[in-house]
């Protein structure tokens, strides 16, 4: 039964992701701010599917420690939730990813007007370059820039040195850095076929000012959070067991 739930929230997600791609190409000539809000109206209804479909709901702590200027935030990313959940729980944001996604027919296509930062992960220092450059821009417009610091989707319970492009971004912009972790990857595992009914927690940790100090010891340090975080929040909640 899972699994037929899991094919009838995906037929009806790419049903909705072309909708919203023709909207989205209406709004684009009127300005990004209403590309953005067709988008989160995408991720709103999408985050609904799932609910009703496949029973997964989430909720959200420690949304307080968001400050009131633009951030860097690094993400925890284990599943496909977050990339789109984001949209609708978090300030708004522009998400750093590779650039194959932009090639993706019509959910790529939605990032263009976005102004989501598309890098070549082959591409070692131009690709943390553009991260900067573009990263600032973003910043300086009062939009945060969201990060997945492990580059890819891990498995839960699993993680892989951070990248160091959002430390360095967030040093050099002056802002800080907010991470979050979650156990969605319980859930919604990567290349899995079902979704496993229950609650998502997302915690937001407190700000932390990477300025003046090593990016390397900055990242170790939020690693070491995020991860004793995810593991704290499986262990608390019943539903959040690990899948065999």
């Amino acid at each position: 039964m899972k699994v037929l739930r899991f094919l009838v929230f995906n037929i009806l997600s790419w049903l909705i992701t072309i909708v919203g791609t023709i909207l989205l190409f209406l709004v684009w000539p009127f300005g990004v701010k209403y590309c953005y809000a067709v988008s989160r109206g995408w991720a709103v209804t999408l985050a609904w599917l799932c609910k009703v479909i496949c029973g997964l709901v989430w909720r959200v702590e420690g949304q307080e420690n968001f400050p009131a200027e633009s951030c860097v935030v690094f993400l925890k990313h284990s599943s496909a939730f977050e990339t789109f959940i984001q949209l609708e729980l978090f300030p708004r944001c522009c998400v750093v990813l590779k650039r194959e996604l932009l090639w993706v027919p019509f959910f790529g296509w939605t990032l263009i007007p976005l102004k989501a930062i598309a890098i070549d992960r082959n591409a070692g220092t131009t690709a943390v370059n553009q991260v900067i450059e573009q990263g600032k821009s973003r910043l300086a417009e009062g939009i945060n820039v969201s990060i997945f610091p492990e580059g890819t989707r891990m498995p839960p319970g699993t993680t892989r040195r951070y990248g160091k492009s959002g430390t360095l971004l967030a040093q050099i912009a002056g802002c800080m850095i907010v991470p979050i972790a979650h156990n969605a990857g319980y859930f919604w595992p990567r290349r899995g076929f079902s979704i496993k009914p229950g609650c998502v927690t997302f915690v937001v940790g407190k700000p932390i000012d990477p300025r003046g100090r090593d990016a390397r010891e900055v990242n170790d340090e939020i690693q070491q959070w995020m991860e004793a975080e995810v593991a704290r929040i499986v262990a608390r909640d019943d539903s959040a067991q690990p899948m065999s």
